[in-house]
Formats: structure tokens, sequence, C-alpha cells
């Protein structure tokens, strides 16, 4: 059984999630986290999204890098964001729009990136293993190492 202040965060995180993105927005600068708009205005109210907002709302003093694993982002305009050293583990990026967003140190582990379009993305040091990345767009794939290009390539993604 969650106990009362887990319960009462998880309540928080469905309510703000229930929320239109300018409310969204406003949350996020009342708890002085509002760097992170570009996609927790945008995120749809999803059980795994819930848990995921939880991480920003647990202790926002502490909050650095986005923890999105197993998120679902699917299908979102998500251009220019910073998702530096994100723990994107798992999550659901299918068809989303993320041009010239920086991603560099960001874990793609198990996401799901089919038909993504990262065209302009900094990729440098980011993780792709067991990645879906069938019919995604890379552009120019800048800051991949050969063999990621390679790697990325033979499972089905496009570069320029």
């Amino acid at each position: 059984m969650l106990n009362s202040p887990t319960q009462d965060l998880l309540f928080i995180c469905t309510q703000f999630l229930a929320q239109n993105p300018q409310k969204r927005l406003q949350s996020l600068k009342d708890l002085g986290i509002a760097r992170y708009a570009d996609f927790l205005t945008k995120m749809p109210l999803t059980e795994a999204n819930v848990a995921c907002v939880m991480h920003f709302f647990r202790d926002t003093s502490r909050v650095k890098f986005p923890n999105l694993r197993g998120a679902d982002l699917s299908n979102l305009k998500l251009d220019g964001v910073n998702f530096i050293r994100g723990n994107l583990l798992g999550a659901n990026l299918r068809g989303s729009s993320l041009l010239e967003a920086d991603l560099l140190f960001a874990n793609f582990t198990g996401a799901d990136l089919r038909n993504a379009d990262l065209r302009g993305a900094t990729l440098n040091e980011t993780i792709w293993s067991g990645a879906v990345v069938e019919d995604c767009n890379f552009g120019k794939g800048i800051g991949l190492t050969e063999q990621q290009r390679r790697n990325l390539k033979s499972l089905g993604a496009r570069f320029n």
C-alpha cells in the first residue's frame, strides 16, 4: 500500500497532467522548473507519464537532468528540446519531431524512435542499445560515431 506522501504526489502529478499547457507552465514556474516546460507541458496524461512527472516533482531542488524513463512522448513536436544527459530508457518517441534538439549523453536504450525526426539534433555520446529506429530520420547524424551510424543504419535509420 502506498504511503500518504506518495499518494499525494501521485494525485498532484495526475492533476498536473490533466491541466492545459498554460496551467502546466504556470505550475512549473511556481516550482522553479520551467526550464522543462518544452516537454512537460506537452506530455499526454498516461500512467507512464505520471511516473515520470513524479521524478520531477519529488524534489524540485534536485532536478538536474530529465528522467523520462518509459515516458510516452509519441507524436510530439519537441524541436529544440534539451534532453542533455536525459534518461529516455524505454521511452516512446515514435513519430516525434526533435529537430535541432540537444541530446548529448542521452540514453535511448530500448526507446522507440520509429518515424521520429532528429535532423539537426546533437547526438554526441548517446546510447542506442536496443533502440527501435526504423525510418527515424537522423539527417547528418551530428555527433554520432561511424560505428553508431553503421549500427543505426542496419536497424533501418535514415541519414542524409
